[in-house]
């Protein structure tokens, strides 16, 4: 049943639309009664929303595995306890029989199989939703990787496509999740990123593409690919003997440093970060190998996403503020990557920054403090998550890629420091690559105040701390106010929204049914939900134009 296109969409539609209407009904019944208990509950809820969607999207296959792993790294707009749930879905399928696949790979290379391979293993040795892996022999004797499409994924991540549009689109009027982030350009993201999944040839490219950007990397490799034999639906590479990144027990075995096997990770991370061009989207430990000399080896270029040239000097400029303690360079820098909404505090988020940074990097907390140190990390994150921020749709494949790169360097080496490992290869790219405006020719000098900061700055950091949580309860007052009037205003909108579906519902039906006096009803009732509506969104509005 799953193949069937109207099945699949009533599938996906349906469970959406009874989460949506699952949260409303929950707000709506405890509108000013949110107490421990209520908490409580509404945790539980996510969390079996969450695990009916995992169940989904693991029987379903096709698109909700890989929507699913993309919704766990959205911790601007998505709950943690979702997040949670989601973090660890793999996509990883039960395989297609070895006669549908040989098909697809002799009608795509107008031959027998045998006529191109010496043999190839009639088994996968890996199964995702896309394609299917298979170890093989080229005539020369060269062992490769045969990478195959899946018979009927195209239709079938066509099929989800409609579905996840619709979906969006109920989003867009019933969630508060439709009206946190550009929903039209996040799907058109996911649709391009997805489809050039589908497109083998697409995957060849990349792959030559991190060959060649790679190529002065020492003990980086990227695998050979055999473009005589690849096509759309068919990809042939270099078959390559090594370990996923984080199998400690293989490190340790062959004597690798893992320090320094996640000094060298980081320094490709940051190549992709701080310049503009294409980036590996997707980084989990199974598309990271490593040889037994050490040698990284990077794999499955089929999900890529890109950094344009203004935003990688955006990004640049971010982490040179951070550096040097220019935080207003660093919310400027936000702001020209359209992370920040037009009404966002910037005085208030340059504070958290401020407080964050110093406190991470000079270490202000002694060992017997962890628990204020963990109380404000919960505080920051508290407010950046009240704070008008979002996460521009083509960035988020990249928070999705640096999430999962920085869970493999805390597994290399839990005790890494990433900002005084990432120092000399920024300080590097930052020379080699100023910007018009930009302070990098003061980073000596800046360097050189930072190193005797700690001691000029203790009678700051106390005026600070002692200030900080007057100003934090003003800031969480006055926007709390706001939150309470605006959630007021768009739970009307919804309501009215709901009514009006429901009267065109009973206008349908009592039409079908002949039942004269319950269509002029319902349709008086449509009307004055209308009315409501229109009130509703002229009120909002209002809102939005008054004092912040």
């Amino acid at each position: 049943m799953k193949n069937f296109a109207l099945y699949r969409m009533f599938i996906i539609v349906t469970m959406s639309v009874r989460f949506f209407l699952q949260i409303t009904f929950f707000h709506k019944k405890h509108r000013g009664k949110w107490t421990k208990q209520t908490t409580k509950k509404w945790e539980d809820l996510l969390k079996r929303q969450a695990s009916e969607y995992r169940r989904t999207a693991l029987r379903l296959d096709g698109l909700l595995i890989k929507l699913g792993q993309f919704l766990s790294t959205r911790a601007d707009i998505m709950p943690p306890i979702f997040i949670k749930e989601l973090e660890d879905l793999i996509d990883r399928v039960p395989s297609v029989s070895w006669a549908a696949v040989k098909n697809i790979l002799e009608k795509e290379w107008g031959k027998p199989y045998d006529a191109v391979l010496q043999k190839i293993s009639e088994h996968p040795i890996a199964s995702a939703s896309i394609g299917q892996v298979y170890k093989a022999v080229l005539p020369d004797a060269k062992t490769v990787a045969v990478k195959i499409q899946r018979p009927g994924i195209q239709q079938i991540i066509s099929t989800d496509f409609k579905a996840i549009r619709i979906v969006m689109w109920l989003a867009r009027f019933l969630t508060p999740f439709g009206k946190q982030i550009d929903l039209p350009t996040l799907y058109q993201e996911i649709k391009e990123t997805v489809g050039e999944e589908l497109d083998f040839l697409k995957e060849l490219e990349n792959g030559l593409y991190f060959t060649k950007r790679y190529e002065a990397f020492e003990k980086v490799d990227i695998p050979v690919y055999y473009e005589e034999y690849s096509t759309e639906k068919v990809l042939v590479m270099e078959w390559v003997e090594g370990a996923r990144v984080t199998d400690l027990k293989f490190l340790q075995e062959n004597g690798i440093n893992r320090r320094d096997l996640a000094a060298r990770l980081m320094e490709m991370f940051l190549e992709q970060l701080l310049q503009e061009g294409k980036f590996h989207a997707d980084p989990h430990p199974g598309n990271i190998l490593v040889k037994k000399d050490g040698t990284i080896t990077l794999i499955d270029f089929g999900m890529v996403s890109y950094i344009r040239k203004s935003d990688a000097a955006s990004i640049r400029q971010g982490v040179e503020g951070i550096l040097i303690g220019d935080y207003d360079q660093v919310v400027s820098s936000l702001e020209r990557l359209h992370f920040l909404l037009p009404d966002a505090d910037k005085e208030r988020l340059k504070q958290i920054i401020r407080t964050l940074v110093t406190t991470y990097t000079e270490h202000h907390f002694t060992m017997a403090d962890d628990f204020l140190m963990e109380q404000l990390l919960s505080d920051v994150e508290t407010i950046i998550k009240e704070q008008p921020i979002q996460l521009p749709s083509e960035f988020a494949f990249f928070g999705r890629a640096a999430s999962i790169f920085i869970g493999i360097l805390y597994i290399l080496d839990p005790d890494i420091d990433l900002l005084e490992v990432s120092k000399p290869l920024i300080f590097k790219w930052l020379k080699e690559n100023p910007e018009p405006g930009s302070a990098s020719n003061r980073t000596i000098l800046h360097l050189l105040i930072r190193s005797i900061r700690p001691l000029l700055s203790i009678p700051r950091q106390i005026e600070q701390t002692l200030d900080e949580p007057r100003k934090y309860r003003e800031w969480r007052q006055r926007h709390g106010q706001r939150q309470l009037e605006q959630a007021f205003l768009l739970s009307k909108t919804r309501d009215a929204l709901l009514f009006i579906v429901i009267s065109l519902f009973l206008m349908a039906s009592t039409f079908f049914l002949e039942q004269e006096l319950w269509l002029y009803g319902s349709g008086v009732l449509a009307f004055i939900s209308f009315l409501y509506y229109v009130s509703s969104l002229w009120a909002h509005r209002k809102w939005l134009k008054g004092p912040k």
